[in-house]
């Protein structure tokens, strides 16, 4: 797994902006990087429960993260359209990138290999990326229930000592 001090590795992926169905464009981190800290925050799927909650908690926080520049995406293996219906029905207002070929939760070692017995997900994690790309912060979901706030919190005080 990706730690803290490390080079984020790089990717292209589709992502989903959420004004329609089909609002996809390419993402490349490369671009995104200089521009703010950027927060990675990958997500098993999307319309779960937990999943659901991550991200609203990111959403109802949205305003402290625009106030340092920085950039949030929610990544999973959900297809991008998935992607869009989820951030219209919860409205969500930040996009999400779609690691539809899974390459992108195997570069960072975010890997959970049994979803509900079936198929392999994203782990539960966040990274913040300075500037150069560097990882700033990383948070890998633990055992029992996860208070979303409290990381939502932590994450945007590792933000603002890289902003």
């Amino acid at each position: 797994m990706l730690d803290v001090g490390e080079s984020a590795p790089e990717f292209t992926l589709p992502k989903a902006g959420g004004d329609v169905y089909n609002d996809i464009e390419p993402f490349d981190l490369a671009d995104a990087l200089g521009d703010g800290p950027v927060v990675l925050a990958f997500f098993p799927a999307a319309f779960t429960s937990g999943c659901t909650a991550e991200m609203c908690a990111f959403r109802d926080s949205m305003h402290r993260f625009d106030d340092l520049d920085a950039d949030v995406y929610g990544i999973s293996v959900d297809l991008p359209p998935a992607q869009n219906v989820w951030i219209l029905r919860e409205e969500l207002d930040f996009p999400m990138l779609s690691d539809w070929d899974h390459e992108v939760i195997h570069d960072y070692g975010v890997i959970e290999p049994e979803m509900y017995g079936q198929f392999e997900a994203a782990r539960r994690s966040i990274f913040v990326l300075d500037a150069a790309g560097t990882v700033a912060y990383r948070w890998v979901e633990g055992e029992g229930e996860t208070d979303f706030e409290a990381v939502v919190e932590t994450v945007r005080d590792a933000v603002a000592e890289v902003a």
